[in-house]
């Protein structure tokens, strides 16, 4: 198959899921013996933070036949000016650049690599093909959140594109339950993210002199939302002296940074040196293997990369239950802890593991059990077959 990869955002230096789903799709699909294309928007010079295989080819829609094109400052005033009053006349804004900067590059793309089947990764991408240039290339729309922000802050021009989608695919049933309720003409599919099978496990039984609680993700105020932990670390640290934690993942703002900076030096007691900022990594697997608790403070999700490949490693996890995903991947008490919103059900919910080393491992064996039906093969498998049938 020849297979073009249409993801309309950010790749350089990127370090978020859609981007890490992004190449390892490409490199996944081109080590089959498929013909892969990746058309992105950046406009910034410099490396892919996952490495792209040799071979596939990449293009820039913002720097692509010797010229640049960067997001007129203009727009991005009117962008801003909407986004307090009407957040889908923002987002329509997006679109109008697209459609009127890019969309000559994006056809020409097209027409170079003759794909037989398409992959959007928003919305967005789909409109440009299915509804601006109205190919005949079948395309499938990846959904890498929950499909119900669609409906409320996409731009509405976007939302044709889902029906005159071959199918649209989503991470966990619950989203595909909401795209029929919202229209049921929409064909939709559910497969899940591919997370690592390790072929190590966390030793959660050995003895140790700390122990650690682990978070894993971008340092997002609203969305991940980090500042929940170290404040529910803060009310029982006294009790589990041995316990720290640590906050993993890029910045998302410098000021939020300072805020959980200054968060934790208030911290009394000692706790302040206990609760660590490690910034990135590339060896997640070592990570999760030093930790015996994951926890994952998100207020949404489209999936949870970091929690499932944590919960593959064996650890148990603790989040809240109504976070869209996540209340599907955790199982309350089986594979770990689903509390209410807060900080207070989040230190109960750690405090409980925190003090049964029988009852981690328990979860933790259950974790890794439950994260084997999202193994490579499976996954990779199911969209093989998917864009097969779609192109047949």
């Amino acid at each position: 198959m020849n297979i073009l990869l249409a993801n309309f955002t950010k790749m350089i230096e990127d370090t978020g899921g859609v981007a890490k789903v992004n190449v390892n799709f490409a490199n996944e699909m081109h080590r089959r013996g498929h013909q892969v294309t990746i058309v992105y928007s950046d406009g910034r010079q410099g490396d892919f933070f996952y490495p792209l295989d040799e071979g596939i080819p990449a293009f820039d829609l913002q720097r692509f036949g010797g010229k640049t094109i960067s997001f007129p400052v203009a727009l991005k005033i009117k962008r801003e000016l909407l986004r307090p009053i009407e957040k889908k006349k923002a987002m329509a804004v997006n679109d109008e650049f697209i459609k009127k900067y890019l969309l000559k590059n994006i056809k020409e793309i097209l027409e170079r690599t003759s794909p037989d089947i398409i992959i959007t990764f928003q919305p967005a991408a789909s409109k440009s093909y299915l509804c601006d240039l109205h190919t005949d290339i079948p395309v499938i729309t990846m959904s890498h959140g929950d499909p119900e922000d669609y409906f409320h802050n996409y731009a509405p021009e976007e939302l044709p594109a889902l029906e005159k989608s071959a199918v649209c695919q989503v991470l966990v049933p619950s989203f595909a339950d909401t795209l029929k309720r919202h229209n049921p003409k929409i064909k939709t599919i559910v497969i899940g993210n591919v997370v690592p099978q390790y072929d190590e496990q966390a030793d959660l039984m050995k003895d140790k002199e700390r122990y650690k609680i682990i978070f894993m993700g971008r340092l997002a105020k609203s969305h991940k939302r980090p500042h929940l932990l170290v404040k529910a670390f803060e009310k029982i640290a006294a009790d589990f002296p041995e316990w720290d934690l640590e906050l993993w993942g890029a910045e998302d703002g410098k000021a939020y940074k300072k805020q959980l900076e200054a968060l934790i030096s208030r911290s009394g007691g000692g706790e302040k040196d206990r609760i660590r900022l490690m910034g990135t990594t590339n060896k997640v697997q070592e990570v999760y293997h030093t930790g015996d608790i994951f926890a994952f403070p998100s207020a949404y999700e489209g999936f949870g990369l970091s929690l499932a490949e944590a919960m593959s490693m064996g650890l148990p996890a603790v989040g809240y239950k109504n976070c869209p995903a996540v209340n599907e991947i955790i199982r309350d008490g089986q594979n770990g802890f689903l509390c209410a919103d807060g900080v207070a059900s989040l230190a109960d919910a750690l405090s409980r593991l925190m003090q049964d080393r029988m009852l981690r491992v328990k979860l933790g064996q259950q974790a890794r059990e439950d994260m084997k039906q999202y193994a490579a093969d499976i996954i990779w498998g199911q969209w093989e077959e998917l864009m097969s049938d779609v192109i047949g």
